[in-house]
């Protein structure tokens, strides 16, 4: 087993302003729908770490089991509320970029359900999983009540 590097430890002071940005992303989506976007952008990360963090947050945040294991399969479940899955649509076009197509039609549909200011609050969260999604790959990071181990 390798070597697990504490992002903490070796950078605290990044670490302390990226959470800072992340608790500030978070603070500015209502918390149901902050913890639907960071499942899912961390299932398309393949990010178990994230994904176990997150579903655990979800659920002491009220969020149903149901809705936590649909959410690898959005598009078909009829489980989430327009507005949620206008949020999906656009996490799923940002978190995988190189397709494209489905941006556009994800944009019209952020705009339809969310302000500007939500947009761009939806965004930085969307923006912020990913970082966390990378530093916990990058890393083989596997956080169990709060501690770092090796993935």
């Amino acid at each position: 087993m390798s070597k697990v590097t504490d992002p903490y430890a070796a950078a605290p002071q990044v670490m302390k302003q990226w959470m800072a940005a992340s608790i500030a992303a978070q603070n500015s989506l209502d918390p149901s729908l902050a913890e639907l976007v960071k499942i899912r952008s961390s299932i398309l990360n393949g990010c178990a770490n994230c994904i176990n963090m997150h579903t655990v947050e979800a659920r002491a945040k009220g969020e149903s089991e149901q809705r936590i294991y649909l959410l690898a399969a959005w598009h078909e479940a009829p489980v989430f509320t327009p507005r949620e899955r206008a949020a999906l649509a656009w996490t799923d076009a940002l978190t995988r970029l190189s397709e494209e197509h489905t941006r556009k039609a994800a944009k019209e549909e952020l705009e339809a359900h969310f302000t500007p200011e939500e947009q761009v609050n939806l965004t930085v969260m969307i923006n912020v999983i990913n970082g966390w999604n990378r530093i916990a790959v990058g890393f083989g990071l596997w956080y169990e009540n709060g501690v770092p181990k090796a993935a």
